[in-house]
């Protein structure tokens, strides 16, 4: 790092100190942070708030250099050895002390203990650790994965074992494009995972295990909520999610989904339905906190929708050698080896390092604005920000269908003013304006365009009958065409029958880009017309092209 770039203020890798203060500890504590994180250095001679360089005077230069090593030397354990070099700036010597990342974690103050003496950086500033992340810097220190580590109290039986591999091979069915490709999962492979180990010649259950099964021994949580305007404040609604990792996914998936606005984009004269935000975005993200997480860890992963964007905050401060930047970049650092192998497997992950990229590639093709990453000392959070309400399009594209604001059989239940396109053209729903047959209730006259076309809605602007005010045939047909089963939606479906042997209803909401009530009648006419049948029933139910299940049968 340049003295340049030094002298730009402190952060996470930089610290000022004026002079070397009296007690060694207000600096030594500072490197043995450094060590325990990304690595960093300390700058002698320079005033940290007016980032003043005031320099350190000649004749001691070389007696504060060696007093600098010797404290951090003789005070850090495991031994950490700075690089200390001096530097001329405009005549004043300042001295800076490079502390490297260190490979035997946890370091920490001798005189303190490991438990009192242990320290990270967290947004800039040198802070104690706490017990879980103690635990973290020994596992990394260790060269360990902590769930490859056994599961203590957690045992397993042969018949535990069969229902795992059973399990983990039909989600690898369920997500392969031919699952006659995906080898069965056998006790062997758990082994080579490190989601089983050997024991005194005894199978032993590992963190990994305990994970996979949705065993309470190892926290696995999912904390999703809605919330009104831009903060935590309000919250209107929440829910939390328990089980094995591919319940967690597909449960948390679908609320978002649920929750953020749907649109819609015409090719010809065909309509697609698209969401605000998309959706294998959303669903890579939270495939993303849940296998790389830090379980160690007991907070849950908090996926919060807001008004302005979607939340997902993963707990766990970032492994060794990760940052934020790398990460962007597509560099992959595994926390949980045997997880990564058998989310790998199930189809969750393509390639190791590529999902990031995938989500930023997704979301740039959707025209939003580049997601944001927080964090990385004790968390990390990632925004994406929302293209519904605030971001009406100018071609009169519907942009805020939300799927909790259709009734049972698809009628639109609600509008919202501040999801209308520039044009007037309803983009957005509201159960509060509807009457109690899903009839639009809430018109308010003044805010009609000059043609007529509905730009918002109050119920106290209807007439007595309910009859809408001054609004054309616009209005509703935004809203019908929602729920339109069209050719090219029927095509691409049977295609994907053509090439698998059978989908389910998120491999069509996938394929698609439509809310879980449209797939289902899209499949359902595609029984009803005889060119798909229906295999299975509630949350197992799969459909395959008719022929297809013909040939099986015989």
């Amino acid at each position: 790092m340049g003295i340049k770039t030094l002298l730009c203020g402190e952060s996470k890798n930089v610290e000022y100190k004026l002079t070397p203060p009296s007690r060694s500890i207000n600096y030594t504590k500072t490197a043995v942070a450094f060590a325990n994180g990304q690595g960093g250095c300390l700058v002698f001679g320079v005033e940290d708030q007016t980032l003043r360089v005031v320099g350190i005077a000649e004749d001691k230069v070389f007696t504060v250099m060696d007093s600098i090593s010797d404290a951090i030397v003789n005070s850090c354990e495991p031994l950490i050895i700075p690089d200390i070099t001096m530097h001329d700036v405009n005549g004043k010597t300042v001295i800076v002390a490079e502390i490297a990342p260190g490979l035997q974690r946890p370091y920490h103050i001798k005189s303190l203990g490991q438990e009192q003496g242990t320290f990270v950086r967290v947004a800039g500033t040198t802070r104690q650790a706490d017990q879980p992340t103690i635990r973290e810097l020994t596992i990394e220190g260790s060269n360990r994965s902590f769930d490859q580590v056994q599961c203590l109290g957690l045992s397993v039986t042969e018949e535990d074992v069969e229902a795992l591999c059973a399990s983990l091979t039909k989600t690898a069915k369920d997500n392969a494009e031919d699952p006659s490709k995906v080898k069965t999962v056998t006790e062997k492979q758990l082994l080579q995972w490190g989601v089983l180990a050997e024991q005194d010649g005894q199978l032993v259950p590992t963190n990994a295990y305990a994970i996979l099964t949705g065993n309470e021994a190892v926290r696995s949580v999912v904390q999703c909520g809605v919330f009104k305007g831009t903060t935590k404040a309000v919250f209107v609604d929440r829910r939390e999610f328990v089980g094995t990792p591919q319940e967690l996914i597909e449960e948390s998936y679908q609320y978002v989904l649920r929750n953020i606005h749907m649109g819609a984009r015409f090719k010809g004269v065909y309509r697609q339905d698209v969401y605000e935000i998309p959706p294998d975005a959303v669903r890579e993200l939270i495939v993303n906190a849940i296998v790389h997480r830090s379980y160690i860890d007991h907070s849950s992963i908090q996926i919060a929708i807001y008004d302005n964007r979607l939340e997902i905050t993963s707990p766990g401060r970032l492994p060794m050698g990760q940052t934020i930047e790398r990460m962007k970049q597509g560099y992959s650092k595994i926390r949980n080896e045997a997880l990564a192998s058998a989310f790998e497997y199930m189809g969750y992950i393509e390639h190791w390092g590529s999902g990031i990229l995938r989500v930023m590639q997704e979301v740039r093709d959707a025209g939003l604005p580049e997601p944001e990453f927080f964090g990385g000392d004790m968390d990390l959070r990632i925004n994406i920000y929302r293209n519904g309400s605030e971001t009406g399009s100018d071609d009169g594209i519907v942009t805020g269908l939300r799927r909790d604001s259709l009734s049972d059989d698809g009628i639109v239940t609600g509008l919202r003013r501040d999801s209308l396109s520039d044009d007037g053209i309803v983009t957005g729903l509201r159960r509060d304006s509807l009457s109690d047959d899903g009839i639009v209730t809430g018109l308010r006259r003044d805010s009609l365009s000059d043609d007529g076309i509905v730009t918002g809605l109050r119920r106290d602007s209807l007439s007595d009958d309910g009859i809408v005010e001054g609004a054309t045939s616009k209005t509703s047909a935004a809203p019908n065409a929602a729920i339109a089963v069209v050719p090219s939606q029927k095509e691409r479906i049977l295609d994907a029958l053509r090439k698998n042997a059978s989908i389910s209803i998120s491999d069509a909401i996938r394929i698609l880009g439509v809310q879980e009530r449209q797939a289902q009648r899209i499949l359902k006419s595609l029984v009803e017309e005889g060119s798909a049948v229906k295999i299975g029933a509630a949350r197992a139910t799969r459909y395959a092209e008719a022929k297809k299940r013909t040939e099986l049968h015989e």
